[in-house]
């Protein structure tokens, strides 16, 4: 099915639009609707079943992935999933519940759909010094997200901060693109050394859970990154040697 999502979400109730369980991800019946067809590999949208109510969600299937010459280990559903869990591990709640999980064209990650205020002017809220973009930069920092554009912010109509696409994440090379450097050079506050510190004390835990999504070189590299944040005390300029923010940047 290669279809447009476009007017496809009055398939789904727009009040049963929330929160999802991992749980209810892993265990609902998934049924494709549509293609997001301005990606550049598969993604689906669909719909999981939740007791008798339906909830939108997106489905990347990994047999739909192109192969990416500077990502040939493991699949970028992998990433997805990986960087969710990181985010949830934090308590950064950043990224829509997400799982690996079998569907309609194989195994893939669903992720939970998020509707967005279209409102919301994202490129001039995206450049503002806010504590959840800071968070969020500080997640791309850690995750070596190369693709952070506009479009991958979501603000609901809460105001609420999502990040989707994480796909080329994980990288053990510095790879990290993004729209968000109004950070760069800010030194880190107590809580967020105090935050990289539990994670590098408890990363064992943290590594359990990713060393089947990503390599042990990308798990090694990851710990390096949290170290390397805790010695220098401040968040990362870009790096002279590789592009600063992705193309496009929406």
């Amino acid at each position: 099915m290669v279809i447009s999502v476009q007017g496809q979400m009055d398939i789904v109730d727009r009040d049963k639009v929330g929160s999802l369980t991992e749980s209810e991800l892993l265990n609902g019946e998934l049924e494709v609707v549509g293609r997001l067809v301005d990606a550049s590999n598969a993604t689906l949208f669909g719909k999981i079943k939740v007791s008798q109510d339906e909830r939108p969600v997106v489905y990347k299937p990994i047999a739909g992935e192109r192969p990416l010459w500077d990502f040939p280990d493991g699949n970028l559903a992998s990433r997805e999933v990986a960087a969710y869990i990181l985010s949830r591990e934090l308590h950064f709640n950043l990224v829509p519940t997400t799982v690996m999980r079998d569907g309609p064209f194989g195994p893939g990650a669903v992720q939970e759909w998020i509707e967005i205020d279209e409102s919301v002017d994202v490129i001039a809220q995206a450049q503002k010094n806010e504590d959840t973009l800071r968070k969020m930069a500080l997640f791309d920092v850690l995750i070596n997200n190369t693709d952070r554009k506009f479009g991958h912010l979501l603000f609901n109509s809460s105001g609420k901060l999502f990040g989707c696409d994480h796909g080329v994440t994980f990288h053990a090379q510095p790879k990290l693109r993004t729209v968000l450097w109004q950070f760069a050079g800010a030194p880190l506050t107590q809580k967020e050394i105090e935050l990289l510190t539990a994670t590098i004390t408890n990363f064992t835990a943290i590594e359990n859970q990713l060393r089947d999504l990503i390599t042990a070189a990308e798990l090694t590299a990851l710990k390096q990154r949290i170290e390397s944040l805790l010695s220098e005390g401040f968040f990362p300029y870009p790096n002279e040697e590789w592009p600063a923010v992705p193309w496009p940047p929406f």
